[in-house]
């Protein structure tokens, strides 16, 4: 009976030896053994997995563009009148506007009214000129202090029964303001953004501006910016044409105004009877990554040919955005709001960067001043 015991525990340590030996050795009924070569221990290869990177995105988006940035943009938006007649171009400052309008103001002219917020710099910005109540309608939207140099007489009228913290080079702020010699009067008076706000300071007008962004933008991924972008595109009910190239005339037919898509940049560039409209400071041309044209009703006031533009209620519009065209409708309920831009009753989503907002007269129809 010891025997028996004595044989059965000798059996149960030879096989937890052998055990212990074929752990050792690396071998497992699955796999052959690791055989190292002589002299030299067994090395046991060990897989890592591998760790995707993960990409941090910025926090915050600027509240007019929907760029993204490190820190928060809620500096006070500018609001500049800039003189477009031909004397005035090349204008300086318009590519670090975050929003761009352009508005008939009288005869068959039209004015630029460039909005600032992301951006400060010493850069000259202009030449300035005049502003008019539906300038000043424009820019109560955005909550701007508003540059000017002079005005119409109901321009100065609305400034004044209004209460509008303005910069007018003429009645109170010259001092922020400059002539360049090397141009002609009155297309040769400047300003820059960093004077603007050293001079609404001055005057005590408040600094901060929007806190979150105004618009609702796009934020693709930025492995695959330009699929995100296609699927931003309106949805599924919405009709999207192709558009690489736009013209748009306000009232002269030999005034024109085009964008043109520009597939590497996946921005419009702009030119004005096909010449390119350039920025003064950098000899660059103006981009934009969305141009909208909207219609609104137009009413001459007097044999000056001042207008009346309706800037609030509704009408239509269109949006060329990546290469294509989607018809939309703006629509502003009130002055001290925005205006916004709607497909089958959801707001739109911009594409981050400039936009170029063009206003055109309604009659006889919309449609007529534009062709893409």
């Amino acid at each position: 009976m010891k025997e028996g015991k004595r044989q059965g525990s000798r059996a149960l340590f030879a096989l937890l030896a052998c055990a212990l030996a074929w752990t050792a050795a690396g071998c497992s009924p699955d796999k052959p053994p690791i055989v190292a070569p002589s002299g030299q221990e067994p090395v046991e290869t060990v897989i890592k997995p591998v760790e995707t990177p993960v990409v941090r995105r910025p926090a915050h988006l600027a509240p007019l563009t929907g760029v993204e940035s490190e820190d928060r943009k809620e500096a006070r938006t500018v609001m500049v009148v800039v003189n477009n007649a031909p004397q005035a171009r090349p204008q300086s400052g318009l590519m670090q506007a975050d929003l761009l309008f352009e508005v008939l103001a009288e005869g068959e002219i039209t004015r630029l009214i460039a909005f600032f917020q992301s951006q400060s710099t010493t850069d000259p910005v202009g030449p300035v000129r005049s502003i008019r109540p539906y300038f000043i309608s424009l820019g109560k939207g955005y909550g701007a202090v508003q540059v000017h140099a002079g005005g119409s007489p109901d321009g100065y009228e609305t400034i004044r029964k209004q209460k509008i913290e303005n910069l007018d080079e003429i009645t109170n702020s010259g001092p922020y303001f400059w002539r360049d010699k090397s141009r002609q009067a009155p297309h040769n008076l400047y300003t820059s953004i960093d004077s603007a706000r050293q001079g609404a300071v001055k005057r005590g007008f408040g600094e901060l501006g929007p806190m979150s962004p105004v618009y609702s933008f796009v934020r693709p991924e930025p492995a695959d910016e330009a699929q995100a972008a296609r699927v931003a595109l309106g949805t599924a009910d919405s009709e999207v044409k192709q558009a690489s190239k736009v013209d748009i005339t306000f009232l002269l037919k030999s005034y024109r105004v085009s964008y043109e898509y520009e597939e590497t940049s996946r921005l419009y560039k702009r030119s004005i009877n096909d010449n390119p409209h350039i920025d003064q400071n950098n000899g660059e041309t103006l981009k934009a990554a969305n141009v909208l044209v909207m219609g609104t009703k137009h009413r001459v006031l007097d044999n000056e040919g001042r207008r009346d533009v309706v800037m609030t209620g509704s009408g239509p519009a269109l949006l060329f955005q990546q290469g294509t065209v989607r018809t939309v409708e703006w629509k502003r309920a009130q002055e001290s709001d925005p205006i916004r831009w709607f497909e089958q009753g959801r707001e739109i989503s911009l594409m981050p960067g400039q936009t170029h907002v063009m206003i055109v007269p309604d009659q006889p129809t919309f449609e007529e001043h534009v062709v893409y």
